[in-house]
C-alpha cells in the first residue's frame, strides 16, 4: 500500500506553525509582518516572505476544505457588485452570498455587462449545483439578461431592490470585510493575486463564527462542578446576585463565554 505524503512534506516548520500562520493571515486583520512578530514572540523565527509563500500555497486548499465541510447553502442568493481600484484601474468585484451570509463565490472582472454577469452566474452554479428558489440583486440590467440565457436559472424568481435604498443588506454587508482588509493592506494591486486572496479570504474568515454557530446547546451550557463552585463563590461576594447563582448552578447559562469572562459584570447582565 502506497503511503501518501503529508501536505507539509519537505517544509522546515511543523504543520501546526504553518496552519496557524495561514489561518491568522486570512482570519484576522493582520499583515505578514504582524504574523512574523507573533510567531517570534512564541519562539518561531520565520521571515514574512516565507509566510507569504505559505499563504499562497496553502490558502486555496484551506478554503476548499472549508467549503466542503460547511453546511448546504441557503435557497436565496444575494448578488452584488462593487468597484475596486487596482493600481488606478477600476475593476468590478462580483460577490454572491446566501441568506445566512455565507459566501458562495467571488469574481474580479473588468466589465459589468451581460457577458460578465453570465460568466459569474455559471461560476456560482459550478460552486453550488443546487439552483436557488430566489435571486436577489440590484437593478443592474445585466442580471436579468444573463439569467434568461441560463436554463438552470431561467425560471427562478428574481427580486430587484434599489441599491440606493440599501435594501439588499445581506449582499451590501458582505463587502465590508473586504473593504476593511483593503484599507489594512493599503489597497489591492495585482488582479490575479487579488482574486486568489479574496477567494481564500471569504471562506477562511468565517471559520470561527461558523464553529460558534454550530456549537450544540449542551456544549455551551455544560460547566464542571469546579466551575460552578467558582461562580458561586464569585457571586456570593455581592448580595444582589442570588438569582444569578441559581441560574448558573442549574447549568443553564447559554452565553458563549469563557470561564475567565464570567465576572461580576457578567452576573449583573443576566439578572
Amino acid at each position: 500500500m502506497k503511503k501518501t505524503k503529508s501536505l507539509y512534506h519537505g517544509h522546515r516548520f511543523p504543520a501546526t506553525v504553518i496552519s496557524h500562520a495561514v489561518r491568522w493571515y486570512f482570519r484576522f486583520q493582520l499583515s505578514l509582518r504582524d504574523i512574523e512578530e507573533l510567531l517570534f514572540e512564541r519562539g518561531v523565527i520565520v521571515s514574512y516572505e516565507t509566510i507569504r509563500r505559505w499563504c499562497d500555497k496553502f490558502g486555496a486548499g484551506f478554503a476548499h476544505r472549508v467549503k466542503a465541510a460547511r453546511r448546504k447553502p441557503g435557497s436565496t442568493w444575494h448578488l452584488d457588485e462593487v468597484f475596486v481600484t487596482l493600481r488606478g484601474e477600476p475593476y468590478l468585484l462580483w460577490r454572491a452570498v446566501d441568506q445566512h451570509g455565507a459566501e458562495l463565490d467571488i469574481l474580479l472582472q473588468k466589465h459589468r455587462d451581460k457577458a460578465a454577469a453570465k460568466y459569474f452566474f455559471k461560476r456560482v452554479l459550478a460552486a453550488c449545483p443546487d439552483a436557488p428558489r430566489r435571486i436577489v440583486t440590484d437593478q443592474l440590467r445585466s442580471y436579468p439578461a444573463a439569467k434568461a440565457e441560463i436554463p438552470e436559472l431561467a425560471n427562478i424568481k428574481h427580486v430587484f431592490v434599489k441599491a440606493s435604498a440599501r435594501v439588499n443588506n445581506r449582499a451590501e454587508n458582505s463587502h465590508q470585510p473586504t473593504r476593511e482588509r483593503e484599507r489594512r493592506m493599503r489597497g489591492f494591486r495585482d488582479p490575479d493575486r487579488t482574486q486568489a486572496f479574496l477567494s481564500s479570504f471569504g471562506p477562511i474568515r468565517r471559520i470561527t463564527p461558523a464553529l460558534r454557530a454550530q456549537a450544540t446547546f449542551t456544549a455551551c451550557i455544560t460547566l464542571s462542578q469546579t466551575a460552578r463552585r467558582t461562580l458561586c463563590r464569585m457571586a456570593s461576594l455581592h448580595w444582589a446576585y442570588p438569582r444569578s447563582v441559581r441560574f448558573l448552578s442549574k447549568c443553564t447559562f447559554c452565553a458563549h463565554l469563557r470561564l475567565e469572562d464570567l465576572n461580576v459584570t457578567t452576573l449583573c447582565a443576566i439578572v
